[in-house]
């Protein structure tokens, strides 16, 4: 193959490569990251402790009780002097091991409820039962000697988590993640070497390979960032962003460090290369000696027959 040849295809393989492998880093997060439910309940348990998150709770299951409240006849009298003693009990709660074992248990419910919403045929709604959150802050106004804790009803109240019109659609986008994420961190491999071994200078080809991927790591980096200011300025009520901007750092943590990585390992190993290049050209150097230049002040020596 003639060497123009083959610097054209082992650009191209490198190329090609280097735009995979934050497009797999991103599909394998997505299939073997937010897919594992054990995965998913441990990223989100800090968020118990998070003050932003636990407000946006208070305020959500504070906001279910007085609207429970409101339909009793026998309580709704009294309903503008029970809401700041549910309001404090809901938020006292969230500062409980009740409340951090709840927060896991909530978060097992919605990962397993929607993975199987995913990976299953079936239709209708995603909703999640939020009676068990509610009956924890009911005993907790009774133990309190709250008046009139005991008539708040406790219903299972079905949060929608997915509508059924945006099923069909998610799981066609959910089963191709799952193939995307092994097959390209895969192919992004193969072509890397295959770009490397045919080219006419390899380690030139693995420096611009290293590079390719340190560029990479860093554009999947910034695609973070940016996702995430779409994410919040598209949040209806700006008072739950901030919550909102913790679950999608705690969400992408791992991503961010895959393309901190990917940053990390392209430049280590273009300046390996680059070094080593130094290294064998100045070797090369001394072995080649120069040959002896005659001293012009010296007569030139004569050979005697």
């Amino acid at each position: 193959m003639p060497s123009r040849l083959r610097s054209a295809l082992s650009a191209a393989l490198i190329a090609l490569a280097c735009l995979l492998a934050p497009c797999g880093a991103l599909a394998a997060w997505a299939a073997y990251g937010l897919a594992d439910t054990g995965v998913y309940v441990t990223t989100m348990a800090p968020l118990s402790a998070d003050p932003n998150v636990r407000d946006a709770v208070a305020d959500t299951v504070g906001a279910g009780i007085m609207d429970e409240v409101g339909d009793r006849a026998d309580v709704r009298p009294m309903r503008s002097a029970v809401r700041p003693f549910v309001q404090d009990a809901v938020r006292s709660f969230t500062r409980t091991e009740a409340f951090r074992a709840a927060w896991d248990a909530a978060n097992r419910v919605l990962h397993d409820a929607v993975l199987q919403a995913l990976r299953d045929d079936r239709e209708g709604d995603v909703t999640v039962d939020l009676a068990p959150v509610t009956a924890q802050v009911k005993q907790r106004l009774a133990d309190d000697h709250m008046p009139l804790a005991t008539r708040i009803p406790v219903e299972h109240t079905a949060v929608n988590v997915l509508p059924a019109q945006d099923l069909d659609r998610l799981r066609k986008g959910f089963h191709v993640l799952e193939v995307a994420g092994f097959w390209l961190p895969v192919a992004a491999v193969a072509f890397a070497l295959s770009g490397m071994a045919i080219a006419v200078r390899r380690r030139r080809a693995l420096t611009a390979t290293a590079l390719g991927t340190a560029l990479g790591g860093a554009l999947l980096g910034l695609a973070v960032v940016v996702g995430r200011n779409l994410t919040l300025a598209d949040l209806p009520e700006e008072a739950r962003r901030p919550a909102a901007g913790a679950v999608y750092d705690a969400l992408t943590e791992t991503l961010r460090e895959a393309a901190w990585l990917l940053v990390a390992i392209g430049l280590g190993v273009a300046l390996t290369a680059w070094l080593s290049g130094r290294w064998v050209h100045l070797v090369r150097g001394r072995r080649v000696s120069p040959a002896p230049v005659p001293d012009p002040a010296q007569p030139p020596t004569r050979v005697r027959a």
